[in-house]
């Protein structure tokens, strides 16, 4: 597999360390006991694209959100994960 990182170009994917999911956002700080489970335990089982985080660890040490399908591993889209969805 193949990750275009914005700073360092095409990559081989084992430079890079899986985080999972990029679209959980936390909940507020006074949201209730079932919000925050939900947050940390529960999780979809997409198939197809999906937006996930990327650790450039062997490279420019930035974390990266990538659009991949997750039956075929096609990359579609990567950006820095500060800027945003890519």
């Amino acid at each position: 597999m193949r990750i275009q990182c914005p700073f360092c170009g095409e990559r081989d994917g084992g430079e890079f360390t899986y985080r999972g999911d990029a679209s959980p956002v936390r909940p507020a700080a006074d949201a209730s006991e079932a919000a925050f489970f939900d947050y940390a335990y529960l999780r979809g089982n997409n198939a197809g694209d999906m937006l996930e985080h990327w650790y450039h660890g062997q490279g420019c040490r930035n974390w990266l959100v990538v659009k991949r399908n997750t039956r075929t591993h096609v990359i579609s889209a990567a950006a820095l994960a500060k800027a945003g969805t890519p």
